[in-house]
């Protein structure tokens, strides 16, 4: 998963919450990157499109938790168990801070995990954080203690 500087970032979220994903386009466009933005609204819905649209795999798939239909676990375990999706970066992003919730995705195989931030600010910055990781960092799951990003 190769990208130029001038190809633009083909970047997945699954979230119910319509104004969270208003806020996430919005701090996106404010950063400096060329970005293609899909968004799905449960993992069913994430888990189709991504059928469909792969290759190429997205960049990079934000996933929420807490989604009707099928969740974020539940998506996540499907991801890692399909073939052509396996190896697809997953940052988990949940309102969840719960170190128990935090380990079970981790050991299900996010690649990193972001708790929202109460600010669209810091919302841009995680984001911000996310996508200035080369793409050798994002692919590898790094160790427990830096798998929770703060921005």
């Amino acid at each position: 998963m190769t990208t130029t500087a001038t190809e633009p970032k083909n970047i997945f979220l699954a979230d119910d919450d319509a104004d969270d994903c208003i806020m996430f386009n919005d701090a996106l466009k404010e950063l400096e990157f060329k970005t293609y933005l899909t968004i799905t609204k449960n993992g069913v819905e994430l888990l189709s499109t991504l059928e469909e649209t792969v290759p190429p795999p997205p960049y990079v798939i934000f996933l929420d938790l807490n989604m009707p239909r099928k969740n974020g676990f539940e998506s996540l375990k499907e991801i890692r168990k399909t073939g052509k999706l396996k190896d697809i970066p997953v940052v988990i992003f949940s309102t969840s801070s719960s170190n128990e919730i935090i380990d079970k995705t981790f050991h299900l195989g996010a690649n990193y995990f972001i708790c929202k931030p109460p600010s669209f600010f810091l919302l841009a910055k995680s984001i911000e954080k996310v996508l200035n990781l080369n793409t050798e960092q994002l692919q590898q799951q790094p160790e427990r203690k830096q798998f929770v990003l703060t921005a």
